[in-house]
């Protein structure tokens, strides 16, 4: 069953990522080579005014039914035994080792996934940007709307890291002309150009988002990686000092990294630091504890702050998606459920308890020794690929207990 998921994480691994990924694996040459687009930036023409009025331009909103991907919902594993003591076997490949005992994936049968109570769960609003799915190596610098691969890849990413999101009353995730992954992996003027170019997509859906919501429920923006880092730009450009503002429960951007000094400053949000503190920033980046992450490291020290300055070598924020808050730590024992899918990998189920997270003093989030997820796990211990799925479990309810704590304050 583990390398049936190793499978599918190779083929989803570059769609996925930033400038990180690639830098981690080769030179900055060669990296340019591989991913940066050769040709010329082409100006993207602005979209209809009404282009968001479509359904077709949303892969998740109210209305799809069972074709919107982020209203997935796994079942939880079935623990058929407890934990054992004895020593895994040693022929036992390190993932099925590290999950013996628990049966994750067992044929005996599995918990019905948990639907949300709609007297238990407050209305609320999601925005959530999706990450990078758009991966042509020597492409054009934006996405097309019609690249039929780039959508299928959305929608798949979706099921997997916007669907912690899904108890929400409304969950919006747009199609946008995402920049090229190889966007990230350069300083040529066209790089920024092509990111402008998805923000200015990505902003248009938002501003549809908030004229079709309702008014007086409370919203939460979330994203991944290229996603999370338009979810911030909003946060900057289209919230602060506005009436939405006020409206925010949560934001949620890991796999993006925001800088304690010269990012978190500039934007309206504190960071989270306590479970159910509501108007607050989540955002961590994953590592293994054996991890290597200094090339990565000196590629962010090198980058430009929200303030304008480099960001040097302070710390990366990271709130520890275990505990809810800034920094501190927590056992495999606090992880209510990472996805793991199924054998055909068209479902997953939620794993309890075989993950900790411990936030260090460099800002990333450490999660130990964990189990051997083979192709996915890029080098230097990097985790990317899974800063949502290792969580997913928590991450639901942390969504649920701020949304509640915004309510109560309002209404109280």
């Amino acid at each position: 069953m583990a390398r049936k998921f190793l499978y599918f994480v190779a083929v989803c691994i570059v769609a996925i990522i930033a400038g990180a990924i690639a830098l981690s694996i080769w030179s900055r040459e060669a990296t340019e080579i591989a991913f940066v687009p050769r040709g010329e930036f082409v100006e993207q023409q602005p979209l209809a005014a009404n282009a968001y009025q479509d359904p077709a331009m949303w892969y998740s909103r109210p209305g799809l039914g069972t074709n919107d991907p982020a209203r997935y919902q796994p079942a939880i594993a079935q623990t058929v035994s407890a934990p054992s003591d004895r020593p895994a076997s040693p022929e036992a490949p390190a993932a099925e080792r590290s999950l013996e005992g628990r049966n994750p994936l067992s044929s005996a049968g599995s918990l019905a996934g948990e639907a949300a109570d709609a007297q238990a769960v407050p209305d609320f609003a999601v925005f959530f940007v999706p990450p990078t799915s758009y991966i042509q190596a020597g492409g054009d610098w934006n996405a097309a709307l019609d690249d039929e691969s780039t959508d299928n890849r959305a929608r798949l990413f979706l099921k997997g890291i916007a669907s912690p999101f899904n108890r929400a009353d409304e969950l919006w995730a747009p199609r946008y002309r995402q920049a090229a992954a190889g966007a990230f992996l350069t300083d040529k003027p066209e790089a920024q150009q092509a990111i402008d170019a998805a923000y200015a997509d990505v902003a248009q859906a938002f501003d549809y988002f908030l004229a079709s919501v309702n008014p007086d429920v409370p919203i939460v923006l979330a994203g991944h990686s290229q996603g999370a880092a338009h979810v911030l730009r909003l946060l900057r450009e289209k919230v602060a000092g506005t009436p939405t503002e006020a409206r925010i429960a949560a934001v949620y951007a890991p796999g993006w990294p925001v800088s304690v000094e010269h990012d978190l400053p500039a934007l309206p949000l504190p960071a989270c630091a306590a479970p159910g503190q509501a108007a607050c920033l989540l955002a961590w980046s994953t590592f293994s504890d054996n991890g290597d992450p200094q090339m990565i490291m000196r590629r962010y020290e090198a980058t430009v702050g929200y303030d304008g300055e480099r960001r040097g070598d302070g710390p990366i924020l990271c709130v520890n998606p275990l505990t809810g808050g800034v920094n501190g730590a927590a056992p495999a024992d606090a992880n209510l459920g990472t996805l793991v899918p199924d054998a055909s990998l068209s479902r997953g189920e939620l794993v309890r308890g075989v993950v900790p997270a411990r936030c260090g003093a460099d800002g990333l989030l450490y999660i130990g020794n964990p189990p051997d997820l083979g192709p996915g796990v890029l080098p230097g211990g990097n985790y990317h690929v899974y800063d949502i799925p290792l969580f997913w479990k928590n991450l639901q309810e942390d969504v649920i207990a701020r949304v509640k704590t915004w309510t109560t304050t309002r209404t109280s």
